[in-house]
């Protein structure tokens, strides 16, 4: 199994691999057992999974520290076979708050480093102890940030040896060029996550990124939950849909095996989050087959351009990516 796993890497335009299929680690706290995301975590190092995607905004990334650990431990895998991706959020942007924010997140892991660590929003918010701050009128308290002044703290966390790789998620085309644009670069954004499904396939978002060697990790890829507090359920459930139902039955596959290898040929990234055994393990079984040119075709022109993800709270904000075309 673990061999599938390593052999399913794209190299990222400063030499590190990525692997192409990862479990997300989001989970709301209010509802999620505590220990649920060390057992996943844990179960799915045993699937063969070697890429976690985690935040310091999902509250939860000591027990994924601790599941990666534990598997170190007992000899499944060694540091260097894990790649995990945290973010920095929001409320952290300034630049003198980038590095004690990382330094958050390798003490909820303990571990000495990360794989790769994102910028999660373009959008700064008040920096403070919440992570989603408001006024008494209950209106979102924003920022403005200099992204090229949070970028050049970022590339000093990673020359001091504190991650890998930088990246960047939810960034538009002009977010991604006030970056590469920036005098001195120094590393640049060797990813951009996005939302990337049948029903978003984001082509603009995605040519531009392949002309800037810039990875596309693809998150919702398999459609989201349906939480009408921050999912557009205008957005028909992708899983049931009659094209991928049917290419699916033809391999003996899900709708859900045919989303993810759909993006995975395209050399997408996709980390689908579940915390159910059967699902991370039904998921990862997406290596044994491929689609056909035609297939592939057929599952682009399911196309929307329907986000699930709007996020449309903060739509008010300079910085919010989605006003853009792409």
């Amino acid at each position: 199994m673990s061999s599938a796993a390593e052999r399913h890497t794209v190299p990222l335009s400063d030499g590190n691999q990525i692997p192409l299929l990862g479990l997300g680690t989001y989970a709301d706290p209010r509802s999620t057992a505590k220990g649920a995301a060390l057992e996943c975590v844990k179960h799915a190092i045993d699937v063969g999974y070697r890429h976690f995607d985690g935040a310091l905004v999902y509250f939860n990334e000591h027990e994924v520290g601790q599941a990666i650990r534990e598997k170190i431990a007992d000899g499944t895998v060694k540091r260097e076979d894990i790649f995990y991706c945290g973010k920095l959020w929001s409320t952290f942007q300034p630049p003198e708050l980038v590095r004690p924010a990382l330094e958050k997140t390798l003490k909820a892991l303990k571990l000495d480093y990360v794989d790769l660590y994102i910028v999660e929003l373009p959008m700064a918010f008040q920096p403070g102890t919440d992570f989603y701050p408001k006024d008494k009128n209950g209106k979102y308290l924003y920022h403005h940030t200099d992204l090229c002044a949070t970028w050049e703290a970022l590339e000093a966390c990673k020359d001091a040896g504190l991650v890998k790789s930088l990246g960047v998620s939810n960034f538009n085309r002009r977010q991604l060029e006030l970056l590469f644009n920036k005098p001195g670069l120094k590393h640049k954004p060797v990813s951009n996550q996005i939302e990337c499904h049948p029903y978003f396939t984001q082509p603009k978002l995605l040519e531009y990124c392949r002309q800037k060697d810039i990875v596309v990790v693809g998150y919702s890829p398999i459609g989201t939950s349906r939480d009408p507090s921050w999912v557009n359920l205008k957005c028909p459930p992708l899983l049931e849909d009659e094209v991928l139902v049917s290419i699916g039955r033809k391999y003996g596959k899900s709708s859900a095996q045919v989303a993810l290898r759909f993006n995975v040929q395209r050399g997408v990234v996709v980390i689908p989050k579940s915390f159910s055994p059967q699902r991370i393990h039904h998921n990862f079984q997406i290596f044994d087959f491929s689609l056909t040119e035609e297939e592939m075709k057929s599952i682009e022109m399911l196309n929307k351009d329907i986000r699930f993800v709007q996020l449309l709270m903060w739509a008010d904000h300079p910085e919010y990516p989605f006003h853009d075309e792409y």
